[in-house]
């Protein structure tokens, strides 16, 4: 469907985060008379996207101590995974299970030749077969979407610009020559920036994936029932604050830790209600959420 224009948006949004790296950089040259800040901001950008590009499988398996699994070990998901890889005439990917029982799972790796799904202890005792193919759908539509190199270079980026705008707060304290407005500006504005950005980036990508995993499954209704299994799920079971967590969190199919009022208003995954409602409306007939 994408009739909302979101590889589009995607670019747009991409474009405002190196953007504001590259601000950052000038606001360092005017400060210090040297130009080179904005070569260094944007060779940062630029290594910072490469290694997230090639080791975004790695990290993300790692953050969640996931082990690889063997078709006897987890015959339902291999089964699951083979048929929807088949259907869609892609490789299958490596399969993971994470030892939390956290309900969740993710997709990871940049590009369907290197993909890894993974999936907690949690979500595979919390799901039946149906609800837990329509999770797998979505995961592997997030591969052959390229949105987990998409996700994990925003939330890269988006880190630099933090970090950066942090050392500016304490470079702005110690060199004359620099406008302290601009620079209490921008190490306060330039991190909310970057994190609402990654949260557009991830939210879009969210919904792309809800609608062509349903189509790629041809069952919108399980994904839906899965979605608020894992709503509730993951409130009563949240995964811990770690900072490595935290990082891959983007990746997950539903927000991992557990969020109210202001939290929910800037997390990088979509009301749940909403991608259940839009799924609804897919199959035509309401779930009633």
């Amino acid at each position: 469907m994408h009739n909302h224009f979101n590889g589009l948006k995607t670019a747009g949004l991409f474009g405002v985060l190196f953007a504001i790296l590259l601000g950052i950089g000038a606001l360092l040259a005017s400060g210090t008379g040297s130009s080179s800040w904005i070569w260094i901001m944007a060779l940062i950008g630029v290594a910072t996207t490469a290694y997230s590009y090639w080791n975004s499988d790695k990290l993300a398996i790692r953050a969640m101590h996931a082990y690889p699994v063997t078709e006897q070990q987890a015959p339902e998901m291999y089964r699951i995974v083979r048929e929807l890889s088949a259907r869609a005439n892609q490789p299958m990917p490596r399969l993971y299970v994470s030892p939390t029982q956290a309900p969740n799972a993710f997709a990871t790796g940049r590009d369907p030749q290197h993909a890894a799904v993974c999936c907690t202890e949690g979500i595979l005792r919390l799901l039946n077969e149906r609800e837990l193919r329509g999770v797998l759908g979505h995961e592997l539509m997030h591969v052959y979407n390229r949105d987990i190199l998409t996700s994990s270079i925003a939330a890269a980026v988006a880190g630099v610009i933090t970090s950066v705008a942090q050392f500016l707060m304490f470079f702005g304290g110690r060199d004359r020559n620099a406008n302290p407005i601009a620079l209490l500006a921008m190490s306060l504005l330039a991190p909310i920036a970057a994190m609402l950005i990654q949260m557009s980036i991830s939210r879009t990508r969210e919904y792309d994936a809800d609608e062509d995993g349903a189509k790629l499954t041809d069952d919108p209704l399980a994904l839906a029932s899965a979605l608020r299994k894992l709503e509730m799920g993951t409130q009563a079971a949240p995964l811990p604050q770690d900072q490595k967590i935290v990082n891959t969190s983007h990746l997950m199919i539903a927000n991992p830790f557990r969020g109210a009022g202001v939290q929910k208003l800037f997390s990088t995954h979509p009301p749940m209600a909403e991608r259940v409602a839009r799924l609804e409306r897919m199959a035509g007939r309401p779930l009633g959420y």
